[in-house]
């Protein structure tokens, strides 16, 4: 059976092309391959929580609290779904493990970048793949905002209607662009299965390819080997191949994170769907992003109002802080290939203290990002007292440029220190040999 199948489908060249393939023995390497496992897990509770919504924003009667006969409660069909799926066996649990696992996703995604970063892994020729990370980021925070709309209860109503705001303050073309995504204006009826098309369909199709398209181009170029491999065997790879050790581990580990994210959903709610309530147009004043893209809340946050006319188009202060900065942001990201002036291909992880410049730029900006994070809770930190409303945007704008700046010149003094030490420690080291001899 094997040999005929062998001959058909030639399975030995696949095993000895992909399925022998070495995987550095580094813990580092895991962090995609928890993104992968995160993805994997999503679409297939995405895949149970279909089977139960209903993707309509047509009013339905609220079995849990029906009203009168003569006055009856009505709600839209998204979100009585999204309360019959609570209302479910292990339903609640269900919901609380997706919106868990597409927080850590996204986390295991930012930090997998930031170890490429450092260790200088986006060098050739590796840098398609830098370039399809950086989609995947994006793709998959749409693809996380999208599912924050589907329950559609006052949050999710406000969540949208911010997001309608900003689309439509597109200099010229926004009104058009906002109806385009949103099937016409907003509250509109096809609001709710355009987002679930985008969410279930659309975006996951883009993450699968782009994740298909990442993982290719990995196995075609091999893994950028750790430092030791340097000693072990110069320019070889160096590692455990996939079928008969790395497969092992990659199934401990993801048994391993998927209990642990359970276990954690046991305990951690999400956000009440009953709690908020249908969709009404009481304001919720609290509403904020998740974490990962609540630095873009931050500029909007401290960016002064202000509208420009420019050719019968207005530039606004929404426009600019919530599309331009975050353009620019994401532009330097994926101009940082572009950076590296190396015609020799990239073989091992650069040690990061021996770019003193790159790994500063790096802290700054994560100082950066962290900073504007902290400015969406502008109107909380006015509220606890500790900024005015007076003060709040200039200290704000203070510490995001000064902090920022502060640490690039903080860890290149502190790499200084670091290689001067490790050149007292070489000296030291010569002058034992010499003293032994």
């Amino acid at each position: 059976m094997n040999q005929w199948l062998d001959d058909r489908l030639h399975i030995s060249r696949l095993n000895d092309k992909f399925l022998r393939k070495a995987f550095p023995v580094h813990h580092s390497f895991f962090l995609g391959e928890i993104t992968l496992f995160s993805l994997i897990v999503l679409i297939l509770t995405g895949i149970l929580l279909a089977l139960s919504y209903e993707p309509s924003n047509s009013l339905v009667v609220n079995s849990f609290d029906p009203g009168t006969k003569a006055n009856p409660n009505l709600v839209p069909a998204a979100y009585h779904s999204a309360l019959k799926i609570n209302a479910m066996p292990f339903g609640d649990m269900l919901r609380r493990i997706h919106h868990w696992m597409a927080n850590i996703m996204v986390a295991a995604a930012v930090i997998h970048m930031m170890r490429i970063y450092f260790t200088g892994a986006f060098k050739k020729p590796r840098e398609i793949n830098w370039w399809i990370g950086m989609l995947l980021l994006i793709f998959a925070s749409l693809t996380a905002v999208t599912g924050y709309i589907l329950p559609y209860d006052n949050y999710a109503y406000n969540t949208v209607s911010v997001i309608y705001a900003i689309t439509k303050s597109v200099p010229w073309v926004g009104d058009w662009a906002a109806q385009a995504a949103f099937a016409g204006r907003f509250p509109g009826d096809g609001i709710i299965p355009r987002i679930y098309g985008y969410h279930i369909m659309l975006l996951p199709g883009i993450l699968l390819a782009l994740t298909g398209a990442h993982m290719l181009i990995m196995i075609k170029q091999k893994h950028t080997q750790p430092q030791y491999a340097k000693r072990l065997a110069y320019k070889k790879i160096v590692g455990v191949p996939l079928m008969t050790q790395q497969t092992p581990i990659m199934l401990l580990l993801v048994l391993l994170f998927t209990g642990l994210v359970v276990l954690f959903s046991a305990f951690i709610p999400v956000h009440s769907v009953e709690y908020y309530g249908p969709p009404s147009t009481q304001a919720i004043s609290s509403i904020k992003p998740d974490w990962y893209l609540l630095w873009v809340f931050g500029a909007l946050a401290i960016i002064p109002g202000f509208e420009l006319e420019v050719l019968g188009g207005v530039i606004s202060a929404e426009f600019v802080g919530a599309m331009v900065f975050p353009g620019i942001i994401m532009a330097a990201m994926f101009a940082v290939p572009m950076l590296d002036r190396s015609d020799e291909n990239m073989y091992y992880a650069e040690n990061p203290t021996n770019h003193p410049v790159r790994l500063a730029a790096g802290v700054a900006f994560m100082v950066m990002m962290v900073v504007l994070s902290v400015a969406g809770y502008k109107i909380e930190l006015i509220q606890g007292g500790l900024l005015t409303t007076a003060n709040a945007n200039t200290i704000l704008w203070i510490l995001t440029i000064g902090l920022p700046v502060v640490s690039y010149f903080a860890v290149l003094g502190i790499v200084r220190m670091i290689r001067a030490l490790r050149e007292a420690d070489e000296r030291d080291s010569l002058a034992h040999a010499h003293a032994d001899d």
